[in-house]
């Protein structure tokens, strides 16, 4: 085969590769095609490395192999996590991305020094910034996924003009570079900063933000691996990186609308830390709570019951627990859905994908704008582990941190039952009134141990 039909069979298998990530990307936006999406989107990986391997450029393979047994090694580990370990497994996938991106771009550097023009240079420092600014900003949200870390926000006084400065220091380093590409230390400094920069934005923003976090931190990963497409003139990783980063960013544009909040606020707010009171005495309020037998006789009176998962389920690996008590009610006639918020856990989808692992029916999985007209019709709203999304304090104090916020609307159900450890605060770090309504009932205990015992009760009950 001639240099000129081998070139041809690489940019049309670059093609092929890019066609299979915009459908991938397609049928993973549901949760009937996900698995589709899944597929298409590792073939057409595979497709692109392939080909990329046939490049002529490539004549030394040994290294390649090499490489590739290691990061297997590593791979495959990861992968084989627990299901409720996905946000953070989600988040260590991104910081090794966003490091290679960035190792591969300090090569280019010192291989290219100092015969880089500005242009180049401009491009290997934006895509080293961001690569390396994500790389530890996403070991830092790993670290408070997996609890290593707290989750609270850790701030103080005037940490944003610090934060911000950091990284106008890095951007003012690269500008210098662009003059004077052979001031190796100057490079050195500015990955040193960028790294720095990227603990000191994932520090202070709190657990209920993670969605957001992960998803921007997604995006991050995908323009760095496009600025690097552009360093190495790879036409298909600049594509690929693009599709990564534009969709991530879109998707923190929903979770943010689904918080009714903005960037900034995410980034800098410090939302989660601990809120006081003023004026209210929480330790005089009154709560109501049940058995689980009490709980199984209120779910079999019901016609219908919509069950609200959260964190706490993801927590107490409860999803299968779940899908038993489904089956359970759903065998005595009992119209069951499951209501469930888009910043619900710790990552985008958290939810359906745990439920989804436990084969619940896709299409009894409903989003916030679905179920929310159903709760006035509801008998119980279940709520597993959620708490947050669930604060009716959302839509009538003005003072809450999370005033504004949609959430679920399990209010306005006839009766309401809360599976929840104990009366603490959420990631949000407030108070839920919720608790307090005369139709709410407290069910205190391990969520999957106590929807376990439910369904005894049910199966007794029904025997």
């Amino acid at each position: 085969m001639t240099a000129l039909a081998t070139q041809q069979l690489i940019d049309l298998s670059y093609i092929a590769a890019v066609i299979g990530f915009i459908l991938a990307l397609k049928w993973l936006s549901s949760p009937v095609s996900a698995m589709r999406g899944v597929l298409i989107g590792e073939i057409a990986s595979g497709v692109a490395v392939i080909a990329t391997l046939f490049d002529p450029q490539v004549t030394h393979y040994k290294w390649i192999i090499i490489t590739l047994i290691i990061g297997a090694a590593i791979g495959v580990p990861l992968g084989m996590v627990k299901m409720t370990a996905v946000p953070q497994r989600t988040a260590v996938s991104h910081a090794f991305g966003a490091l290679s991106a960035a190792l591969i771009g300090i090569g280019e550097y010192y291989v290219g020094t100092p015969h880089l023009t500005k242009f180049e240079m401009l491009e290997i420092g934006l895509e080293v910034i961001i690569g390396s600014l994500t790389f530890t900003g996403s070991l830092i949200a790993a670290g408070k996924l997996q609890e290593i870390l707290p989750q609270r926000p850790i701030t103080y006084k005037g940490q944003n003009v610090v934060s911000l400065s950091t990284l106008g220091a890095a951007i003012v380093i690269m500008l210098m570079l662009m003059a004077h590409p052979e001031y190796t230390h100057l490079f050195a400094a500015m990955v040193v900063v960028a790294l720095l920069f990227g603990v000191m934005l994932v520090t202070p923003i709190g657990g209920a933000d993670m969605p957001t976090v992960i998803s921007l931190l997604n995006s991050y990963a995908g323009f760095s691996a496009a600025l690097l497409g552009f360093v190495l003139n790879s036409k298909v990783l600049v594509v690929a990186g693009a599709l990564d980063g534009a969709s991530g960013f879109i998707l923190s544009v929903i979770m943010c609308k689904a918080m009714n909040r903005s960037f900034t606020n995410v980034l800098f707010g410090a939302f989660g830390q601990v809120q006081v009171s003023a004026g209210k005495v929480t330790e005089e309020r009154t709560v109501r709570s049940a058995s689980p037998e009490e709980a199984a006789g209120i779910l079999a009176a019901a016609s219908k019951v919509v069950i609200v998962p959260g964190y706490g389920m993801a927590v107490a690996q409860a999803q299968h627990k779940v899908r038993e008590l489904f089956d359970g009610l759903t065998k005595r006639g009992i119209d069951v859905k499951f209501g469930i918020h888009p910043v619900a856990g710790r990552m985008p989808g958290h939810m359906n994908v745990l439920l989804a692992e436990a084969d619940i029916p896709y299409d009894k999985l409903l989003d916030m704008d679905e179920i929310n007209g159903e709760f006035a019709q509801t008998d119980v709203a279940l709520i597993i582990g959620a708490n947050d999304v669930t604060n009716p304090a959302a839509r009538t104090d003005s003072s809450s941190p999370i005033f504004g916020m949609p959430i679920l609307d399990v209010d306005k159900a006839r009766t309401v039952m809360v599976i929840k450890r104990s009366m603490g605060a959420g990631f949000a770090g407030i108070e839920n009134p919720l608790y307090y309504m005369d139709k709410t009932l407290m069910l205190f205990g391990d969520a999957k141990n106590f929807v376990g015992a439910i369904v005894r009760e049910l199966a007794g009950g029904h025997e």
